[in-house]
């Protein structure tokens, strides 16, 4: 992988994240994990639409997959996190 696309995930990553934590909890989980979610998100949504047949050509589509796949994340790490803090 060369640095150019490395640095394009990066970016793709940061606003799929940024994105997706501000829908689900209206506000930012700061520079580093907005990346993380979104770049985890984006291998999540990239083999999402692998198996229903999506192609990924272009960079808004990769943002829009990116997304999807950060928003599921997110509502999976919510609802594991939330359990965890109830029984507590």
């Amino acid at each position: 992988m060369e640095l150019g696309s490395i640095v394009v995930w990066i970016i793709v990553g940061l606003i799929a994240g940024f994105l997706a934590s501000k829908v689900l909890s209206g506000h930012g989980m700061g520079l580093l994990w907005d990346i993380v979610v979104g770049i985890l998100g984006a291998f999540v949504g990239g083999w999402l639409a692998s198996l229903v047949g999506i192609s990924v050509s272009n960079i808004l589509m990769q943002i829009i997959v990116a997304f999807v796949g950060a928003l599921i994340l997110l509502f999976i790490f919510r609802a594991v996190a939330g359990r965890g803090r109830m029984r507590a």
